[in-house]
């Protein structure tokens, strides 16, 4: 990445486990210090492929897949709820199941790691997505920025994507709008979002130009789903 000039899209903890690395320490260390939402945005791919039902394996599997870099308890608790509602999501759960599947998981991803200090996960994920019940869509995404947070921290950003799918449970691509339009870590949020109403709905959901828009970036997505699909069957 350094070569290709995006060493910028590394986030903080990556890349201080990067440099870890690089400077002898051990893999299995360079992530305790990894309390950030890097790991909750790239974990979709887990979620498709490893099914829901031991949600136990599911997360251990988050784990093994972020520890280099968020081996801590909150970043793993974060990452556990995308990776779970997502793969919830591909068995045919509605956006509602998959955020409570997400929850039951924070829960269990908490439990790894290095313990660091903060908000419990799990608890800011139920209450986040409890809190747009009460609230006009219209009015989501100053509810989300002002009460629940778009920062860096997975206590966050994470609670803030479950708040979108909760603010919009039944349009994909209207949920990937509003949370790339709340400021903060936004495009991190809208990932995951995007990630799980994806999941829950297909990718006929969203509109043909947005999919073409991706497709034009030579991403190959189709082909990698149709991977991750297979380990899922394997």
């Amino acid at each position: 990445m350094t070569a290709r000039g995006s060493r910028d899209l590394l986030g903080p903890s990556t890349r201080r486990a990067v440099e870890a690395v690089l400077a002898g320490v051990p893999p299995e260390d360079a992530g305790a210090a990894g309390d950030t939402n890097g790991a909750a945005m790239r974990v979709a791919p887990v979620g498709v492929a490893t099914p829901p039902d031991d949600l136990e394996a599911l997360v251990d599997e988050v784990r093994r897949a972020s520890h280099v870099t968020h081996n801590t308890s909150l970043a793993l608790a974060g990452a556990a709820a995308v990776a779970a509602a997502v793969s919830a999501g591909v068995a045919g759960a509605s956006v509602p199941t998959a955020i409570n599947v997400g929850i039951a998981a924070a829960r269990l991803g908490a439990r790894h790691g290095r313990w660091v200090a903060g908000a419990d996960v799990a608890a800011r994920l139920q209450w986040a997505a409890g809190l747009m019940k009460d609230s006009e869509p219209a009015a989501a995404a100053d509810v989300i920025y002002t009460l629940v947070g778009t920062s860096l921290a997975a206590q966050e950003s994470v609670p803030a994507a479950f708040a979108v799918l909760s603010a919009v449970p039944d349009d994909p691509w209207r949920a990937c709008l509003l949370a790339a339009s709340l400021g903060g870590d936004c495009d991190t949020i809208a990932a995951m979002a995007g990630a799980i109403a994806g999941a829950c709905h297909g990718l006929t959901a969203f509109p043909p130009h947005a999919v073409a828009t991706v497709d034009a970036h030579g991403f190959a997505l189709t082909a990698l789903a149709d991977s991750l699909w297979a380990l899922r069957q394997s």
